[in-house]
């Protein structure tokens, strides 16, 4: 029993033995059996009570620990068998009900923990077999290769990643040629971004990659043939927050030779409350705002730079480039709807920080409501998607990170691009190029302060005859030190777990040679009150603090609140000039931009072999690198990095010396090849933009019979009462126009110009009856629509979305609504697209414009087979040049659209999918086409600003009705209009549910729907 006290502790404290009961002996009685049955296990345990006292940073409750940290570890037969012995010593003086009640739970709880570990652990091993199945019937279907082409691919499939290159040998390098006058786009959608002063630290959100795309603007816009460099992000106007990030635009460099508008900008767009700083988590839901204002300021700045470089056509991107998972969305958005090449940048992946998270405590569940992991992960899958190249710092994210994603397989990924490279057909299938570009740094600055630093030592710069005054923030730091001369430990990042800062703090706390030899500075970000932080960098703070003072590091740890950004170079300078080291110990880090820094300023370097550090001491060799989760192996690295001058100042002489490698203009460079070449594959954009006329020609007619023209009204009269001769010619210009009326009207044609359109309205219902037809009250829906909107604005155009095909709409509409009253039709799920107006005639334009990527032919039979639970439920049924119908058995069990995207990724094949006509269809379409996209198409083609479109929707629909939801344009939700949908078949996605931009109908007869629209208290 002695050496179980501790147990004992808790197993009273759960009782509530300290309040008066009976049965005292009684219950010490069970408690000794039910040690005896657990009591070796229990002594494992023992020697982690320590640690978790001290990393436990919520309110300590005994039977959270008793439950999370004891009964986990325990065997279902102990937990079992002292269940049973509780059971077999009831009796009239042992009885403890509790005690009993509580062992039955442990045992359900342990039980109920082993099958939620076996049911993930069995979706693990179905995804890994149905990634293993796709490879091999990728490999089947391209096994055509010749026989030196098949040897040329196995080798490089087998071969190490270690030999991939920077700059692959058919890709040639940039060459600027100033007559280019190319615009990119880099979008950057989270954290606080500003060019000077930036707040690095401050948050979660507003780490190293704000840094990065600031100074990939600013490097990007200074070289030759770069006219242009706008980085957008999210405009905000929370008062919690400095006035800056409310500026709508930003310029972040000019060149002194530029003109016009050329330079880099960082241009900020409303997205989300206006009132309020939210974390990236929860940013999803306004998705599509951001999309929708980023399309309007491209649209406007390409017929803007047009004007002045591109002889009046448009100047579209040159490339769209996301940055972090949401802004990755956002440019597969926009490389959609412009048909632009889009670059993505992952910075931290999902897929590999849920795994990260599994070894922890939270459940599944847990995770995505606190990280909203899998909304993240669909993001990236589809940059994936969309990409030409997926940008990455280190090799090991290729294979470690990436390699864990449906849509990138490295071995698939070899051979297509050995396919491509020998004009062999990919049979559909497409991965994104994935290339190393090391981040860059400006070293000018660098160079500077080196210069001017390089006689003089820490003592001469911080003694009494210094020759200049030395910077506020060393002061800052050494008030700390007890001896300030001693070697400086300098660790830089985030409050944040992931950096791995208290594991750190326990390596130098632990060992006595690293305290008597060296000071550890810690920069975690700014503060006030640690109180007021989140929860994570709370509890870092928190915890450096008591460990501190459990080790008692008073005068050895610096650990100042406050710092500025233009003050990190005096920290590195500090560091350095004090013989110190840099340390970066997270758990994984992706880029390692602080490694670079440092070594710029002359740092030997320890780090985390996890992620972008390997190849940064490979190619600067200034260091070391350890395990993160060691301890020891820390304090080894540190102290000998310390101890041994010689290594120090070779290991700074090799940092110095190879430091260019990670200059800007080497990563600029290498960046712009890569983006040359894959616009070899992508398809030219054709995109062009309505004029808008200065008096619409079908507006102007609308009074003619009033001859509202007035052409003759004030006409000369002759004395004897005939009319002048001009007065004469202007009246037979009225009768012409007048004829010419009433023949169009005669012939059903509509005179028609898309540029008089001021606003739009979009009829997307997806009403139909339980055997997949268009219910009969649908055309009554659509005549009501176009009554009541016709009735409240002039000059709307009508827009008719459905998942149906065209013959199929035409006979829906039948003779209740006339065709002619649609400017468009938009039909297959957003895969045909023609003009009534113009016959019906499909536009070729957007017919071009989705082409890309659609495997056509290839991907025919394999829907039927992947999306089928059971043999011959799902057959193809329709099939057009671009959508595929399959029709749905009644009661048929398939899959939903998340899994079968997820099978189609595995192949290598790129489409969307949508369920339509009440779950009865099943239509497979470009990856690039769908109802959203096509407005979007139509809002840049006809020049109609998003915010003047209305859409007019069910409550349910169409598996793609989500997509629909998201942006600036107007909602109207007619209620009861649609009773069988197809939702049941999607993973629905969050949707704000503060959306003012929503109103809801109470149905869809014209008095609810002129009701819903004066809700938006102005006219549409």
């Amino acid at each position: 029993m002695g050496e179980n006290e501790w147990v004992n502790g808790y197993l009273e404290a759960i009782l509530d033995v300290g309040s008066a009961r009976n049965g005292k002996r009684g219950a010490e009685i069970q408690k000794e059996s039910f040690n005896n049955s657990v009591g070796s296990k229990l002594d494992e345990e023992m020697l982690k009570f320590d640690k978790i006292e001290i990393e436990k940073h919520k309110l300590f409750t005994p039977t959270r620990y008793f439950v999370e940290q004891v009964v986990v570890g325990f065997d279902e037969a102990d937990l079992h068998r002292t269940w049973a012995k509780m059971i077999a010593t009831r009796n009239s003086r042992h009885r403890n009900n509790r005690l009993e009640n509580m062992c039955w739970r442990i045992w359900h709880l342990a039980r109920r923990k082993k099958q939620m570990a076996w049911d993930a652990a069995q979706k693990l091993v179905q995804r890994r077999f149905d990634r293993e199945k796709a490879r091999s019937d990728a490999a089947r279907d391209l096994s055509d290769l010749s026989e030196g082409e098949r040897d040329k691919g196995e080798s490089n499939q087998t071969g190490s990643i270690a030999n991939m290159t920077r700059i692959s040998s058919d890709t040639q390098l940039w060459s600027g040629d100033k007559s280019r006058q190319l615009y990119i786009v880099l979008i950057s959608l989270h954290g606080l971004v500003r060019g000077e002063n930036m707040e690095l630290g401050r948050d979660s959100d507003t780490g190293g990659q704000v840094k990065y795309v600031v100074e990939l603007a600013r490097a990007l816009s200074n070289m030759e043939g770069i006219h242009r460099v706008d980085l957008l992000t999210r405009q905000i106007t929370s008062p919690e927050v400095d006035s800056t990030y409310s500026e709508p635009i930003e310029m972040l460099s000019c060149p002194s030779d530029g003109f016009d508008s050329c330079g880099a900008y960082l241009v900020r767009i409303p997205c989300g409350p206006s009132d309020k700083y939210i974390p990236k988590e929860s940013l999803w839901p306004y998705i599509g705002e951001f999309v929708d204002g980023a399309l309007s300021h491209i649209v406007d700045m390409a017929r803007a730079l047009g004007e002045q470089v591109n002889s009046g056509k448009p100047a579209w991107p040159y490339v769209i480039h996301g940055h972090y998972a949401d802004a990755g969305e956002v440019a597969a958005r926009l490389s959609a709807a412009l048909n632009v090449p889009m670059v993505l940048t992952g910075h931290s992946l999902g897929r590999n920080k849920l795994e990260l998270l599994k070894q922890g405590r939270l459940s599944r569940e847990d995770i995505d409501s606190s990280y909203k992991i899998i909304r993240r992960i669909e993001a990236e899958e589809l940059g994936l998607d969309s990409a030409e190249i997926v940008v990455t710092s280190t090799k090991q994210e290729i294979e470690e990170q990436w390699g864990l994603y449906d849509g990138f397989d490295l071995q698939l990924e070899r051979k297509l691009r050995i396919r491509r490279r020998r004009g062999v057909s990919c049979l559909g299938r497409y991965m994104p190029r994935m290339v190393v570009i090391q981040p860059g740094m400006d070293f000018s600055s660098v160079a500077e302060q080196l210069l001017l630093d390089s006689d003089g030592d820490l003592k001469s710069m911080i003694g009494a005859d210094k020759k200049r005054p030395m910077p506020p923030i060393w002061s800052e730091i050494m008030r700390f030190f007890a001896n300030p001369h001693k070697p400086m430990i300098l660790a830089l990042s985030r409050p944040d777990p992931k950096k791995n800062i208290t594991t750190l703090l326990k390596a130098f706390g632990e060992c006595q040679p690293l305290r008597e030899l060296a000071n550890l500075t810690l920069i975690l970000g700014n503060r006030d009150d640690i109180e007021e932080m989140s929860n994570s960098s709370s509890s870092v703070l928190t915890t450096v603090l008591k460990l501190v003072d459990m080790y008692d590091l008073y005068g050895q740890v610096a650990y100042p609140k406050h710092h500025k950004q233009p003050e990190v170079p005096e920290i590195y300078r500090l560091a350095a000039k004090a013989k110190g080291v840099f340390i970066n110990p997270a758990l994984v880090e992706p880029f390692g931009l602080t490694l670079i820094e440092a070594a710029a300023y002359g740092l030997p370097i320890v780090a985390t072999k996890n992620g972008g550090p390997v190849d940064i001491l490979k190619a600067l060799n200034n260091g070391l690198l350890v395990d993160p989760h060691d301890e020891k192996a820390i304090s080894d690295a540190l102290l000998k990095l310390v101890a041994d001058k010689n290594l120090w100042k070779e290991c700074r002489r090799n940092g110095l010396k190879n430091i260019h490698k990670f200059s800007w203009m080497e990563h600029c460079r290498n960046y712009l090849s890569q983006v040359d070449n894959c616009r070899n594959y992508h398809p030219t954009n054709h995109l062009s933009v309505m004029p808008i006329p200065e008096e619409p020609l079908s507006e102007s007619l609308r009074g003619i019979e009033d001859l509202s023209l007035n052409f003759s009204i004030d006409a000369d009269v002759k004395a004897n009462g005939e009319p002048d001769a001009e007065a004469s010619n202007q009246q037979k210009i009225v009768d012409f126009i007048l004829q010419q009326k009433a023949t169009s009207v005669g012939n059903s044609v509509n005179i028609y110009c898309p540029g008089r359109r001021q606003r739009l309205c979009v009829i997307a219902v997806d009403s139909y009856n339980s055997n997949g037809s268009p219910a009969e009250e649908l055309p009554l829906i659509i005549k009501n629509v176009i009554q009541v909107s016709e009735s409240k604005c002039m000059g709307i155009g009508f827009v008719l979305s459905t998942g149906m095909s065209l013959q199929e709409t035409k006979e829906m509409l039948g003779s209740e609504v006339n065709l002619e009253d649609f400017d468009a039709l938009v039909c297959s799920s957003g895969s045909e697209m023609c003009y009534p107006w113009r016959d019906l005639v499909a536009d070729q334009d957007y017919e071009s414009h989705i082409e890309h990527r659609w495997p056509g032919e290839n991907v025919k039979a394999i829907v039927t087979r992947l999306a089928s639970v059971e043999n011959d439920d799902v057959q193809l049924s329709r099939c057009g040049s671009r959508c595929y119908s399959y029709s749905i058995k009644p009661k048929a069990k398939v899959h939903k659209i998340d899994d079968l995207r997820q099978r189609l990724r595995m192949r290598g094949l790129r489409c969307n999918m949508v369920y339509t006509h009440a779950a009865s269809r099943l239509n497979v379409i470009p990856l690039f086409a769908s109802r959203a996209q096509a407005l979007r198409y139509l809002s840049v083609r006809w020049n109609v600003e998003m915010e003047k479109v209305i859409l007019f929707m069910g409550e349910r629909g169409d598996t793609d009705r989500e997509d629909l939801l998201g942006g600036v344009h107007k909602t109207v939700i007619l209620r009861d209009s649609v009773v069988y949908d197809s939702e049941s078949n999607v993973h629905s996605e969050d949707s704000a549910s503060d959306n003012k931009r929503v109103a809801l109908a109470e149905g869809f007869e014209a008095h609810d729907i002129s009701k819903a629209l004066d809700y938006f208290q102005k006219p549409i």
